[in-house]
């Protein structure tokens, strides 16, 4: 068993990168020391009742670690990206003393994605209690480099490792979305800790999405990146097949196929009206989810997408592809309805008629939000030994 000591900070490393590919080459970590060892560590760290005041709010990335700093397992927490440039910003401290975020400059464009810039801060002032890595990855020499550190992996998408076996070999947790992911991860670590906690959906924040009164001028919202795993092309096929006076949202935070979905949209005559990209705050996407009636998730190759929980706590019911490979097990009688793509037009009809009989945002609150999932990932903390 670990001591009775706190650890005192998390740090969530994201696969999200940011900035043009400069000019400068690659500095060596020598020449990164040198400039985190010019400056002085932060130290902060929330007082008692700053930490009663705190709100778990944001998205997936600021929800996890505001819930270890709430839960007093940690006493701060940071979100690094990385940077294509040469000159990444500041540390951003807005959301100070609770999270700050770093941006690293990036080695290259190969993933899992090295960087000196990291290593060297990691070396200058030490590693975090936690480290939590997303996504595609960091290299090798990163977690070489935590060695002490109690250190979490979750892909975020449908595959259940993202990383090489030399990088996944180091971690000492992997959250999978679905109990095939992990049989998927002990058949490569067979004594590797999982467990079925996918960072989206759980750790649901009941400030963030939350009920508006106000009319429903949309009848279906569908809240998803512009990419094509994403499977709009589902949604679009099932409103081609229902009465014209039905209305649908699609909101988009980001991707290449935008123009693409809007010009299929016309093309079929089908009544979508279109947000984004860019993507628009939390605030106005909660306005936007309580315009609709249900909301819903059309991807198959998806990694228990966030926006199931986060419909939900927004109040509406979830209509989801059956063959979604992770993130069913939110989908209940009380939050939605599971169908085949060939039937999502019924799906959509059917949960119309009877969305007075889903309580979605009570069974999230009974289930789901993060005091439920803190718990659960701090029984796995607890027995690592500092």
């Amino acid at each position: 068993m670990r001591n009775n000591a706190s650890p005192r900070r998390i740090v969530v490393i994201s696969d999200f990168q940011d900035g043009e590919r400069g000019e400068q080459g690659n500095p060596g970590v020598d020449a990164f020391r040198a400039r985190w060892s010019s400056l002085t560590p932060d130290a902060f760290a929330p007082t008692t009742d700053q930490r009663n005041d705190l709100c778990v709010n944001g998205g997936y990335l600021e929800r996890l670690p505001l819930a270890c700093i709430k839960a007093g397992i940690v006493d701060r927490g940071e979100i690094w990206t990385h940077w294509r440039g040469d000159c990444p910003p500041a540390a951003d401290m807005k959301n100070a003393p609770f999270l700050i975020r770093r941006a690293f400059v990036m080695n290259g464009p190969e993933a899992p994605f090295g960087s000196n810039d990291m290593l060297a801060h990691i070396l200058t002032f030490g590693p975090p209690d936690i480290l939590c890595v997303w996504g595609l990855g960091v290299a090798e020499d990163i977690l070489l480099a935590c060695k002490s550190s109690y250190k979490i992996y979750n892909s975020i998408d449908a595959p259940s490792l993202r990383v090489p076996p030399e990088v996944s070999r180091h971690f000492d947790l992997v959250l999978t979305g679905a109990e095939w992911q992990s049989q998927e991860v002990c058949g490569r670590h067979p004594r590797m800790e999982t467990a079925v906690l996918p960072i989206g959906p759980e750790f649901a924040s009941e400030s963030t999405f939350h009920p508006i009164d106000g009319s429903k001028d949309y009848d279906v919202i569908y809240v998803a990146a512009a990419q094509g795993y994403k499977r709009h092309d589902i949604l679009f096929d099932a409103m081609s097949k229902l009465p014209r006076s039905i209305r649908a949202l699609c909101v988009f935070g980001y991707g290449e196929m935008s123009e693409t979905l809007r010009e299929q949209a016309v093309d079929l005559n089908i009544n979508v009206d279109f947000v984004g990209p860019p993507g628009v705050p939390f605030a106005d996407v909660n306005r936007l989810m309580n315009r609709a009636k249900i909301g819903v998730v059309c991807g198959v190759e998806d990694g228990a997408p966030a926006i199931l929980t986060e419909y939900m706590m927004a109040g509406l019911p979830v209509l989801a592809n059956s063959a979604l490979r992770c993130g069913l097990q939110y989908i209940t009688p009380q939050t939605g309805r599971e169908v085949p793509a060939e039937h999502f037009h019924q799906g959509i009809l059917e949960m119309l008629d009877t969305t007075s009989s889903f309580s979605p945002r009570q069974t999230v609150l009974d289930n789901w939000t993060w005091p439920h999932s803190i718990r659960k990932l701090q029984m796995y903390i607890n027995c690592f030994e500092y």
